[in-house]
């Protein structure tokens, strides 16, 4: 049998396709945009599409599955959205489905990955929930661009700790779960890095490896929020949500470090500064040349 991997293409989706590969598993990778896929994958896995608001999609993308990795896509806000896709791994007898959540999210409401791991929970498929803390990607990814043109890191965190969790280390411990579904069925995971860092270490750790002086910028929501939207173009729902994660981080609930990750993979997780070191060419000053 094989193992769908919706969001193939996403962070988290092609590290665990590509884990799962080198186990030999047999893998299905799922996304709206097929050609994608082909250039990330090659011939190595299926490649199938998969539209959660599109059910006739399902069937397809579900054959011959015995075990699902489950992304919620972010442009689905409402958690209702996977419903009828999570209805019908039941019917399809799934083995094991590992949802991609959120770190603190069981005791947190307003997160749309509450209510999709209840449902998960309600529809008695096995699960294995992972929770991970932020990805370090954001800071590779999304915020880069303040690192790149302003050495600066502009996010709204305050004063704030996070242990911050390699997208990479995420994909190793999701293929663990999928590849002995018996053995975590029922199970919840809170996967984080091995240090809690605020955004000044975070800075500093950035000066030290690319050789400029990176500052944490430290600006207000409001500060944030306009510059996100007026300034880089972004969506103004897809701010609020980050303004909002900013603000729970501030209350204390990014800090925590636990040691999931080590028990499942018997291997400490990568730190921010190996992770930077690695990605360096996302922090590089493009007007310096460095």
């Amino acid at each position: 049998m094989k193992v769908l991997v919706t969001g193939a293409s996403g962070n988290v989706g092609q590290y665990v396709t590509n884990e799962l590969l080198q186990m030999g598993e047999r893998v299905v990778a799922a996304g709206t945009r097929v050609e994608k896929l082909d250039k990330l994958f090659g011939s190595e896995v299926e490649k199938v599409v998969l539209d959660f608001t599109n059910p006739a999609t399902y069937e397809t993308a579900l054959q011959d599955v015995d075990r699902v990795f489950l992304i919620r896509p972010p442009h689905l806000g409402k958690p209702e959205d996977l419903y009828p896709f999570i209805d019908a791994m039941k019917q399809h007898h799934i083995k094991l489905v590992s949802f991609l959540s959120l770190m603190g999210v069981e005791k947190n409401t307003i997160p749309p990955h509450h209510k999709i791991e209840k449902y998960i929970e309600a529809s008695r498929l096995p699960y294995a929930h992972i929770r991970p803390g932020f990805f370090m990607q954001n800071l590779s990814g999304i915020h880069a661009v303040e690192i790149r043109e302003r050495n600066a890191v502009f996010v709204p965190a305050g004063n704030s700790k996070t242990s911050f969790i390699d997208a990479e280390d995420i994909g190793l411990a999701a293929a663990i779960l999928l590849r002995s579904p018996e053995t975590y069925q029922y199970t919840a995971h809170t996967l984080t890095g091995g240090e809690a860092l605020d955004y000044y270490q975070i800075a500093d750790i950035l000066t030290k490896v690319t050789g400029r002086t990176i500052t944490y910028a430290k600006p207000s929501y409001w500060k944030y929020r306009r510059y996100y939207i007026k300034q880089r173009g972004l969506d103004k729902a897809y701010v609020n949500v980050t303004v909002a994660l900013y603000f729970m981080t501030r209350l204390g609930t990014a800090k925590a470090v636990t040691t999931d990750f080590i028990k499942l993979t018997g291997r400490q997780p990568r730190t921010f500064e190996e992770f930077a070191r690695k990605h360096i060419d996302s922090f590089m000053s493009v007007s310096r040349g460095k």
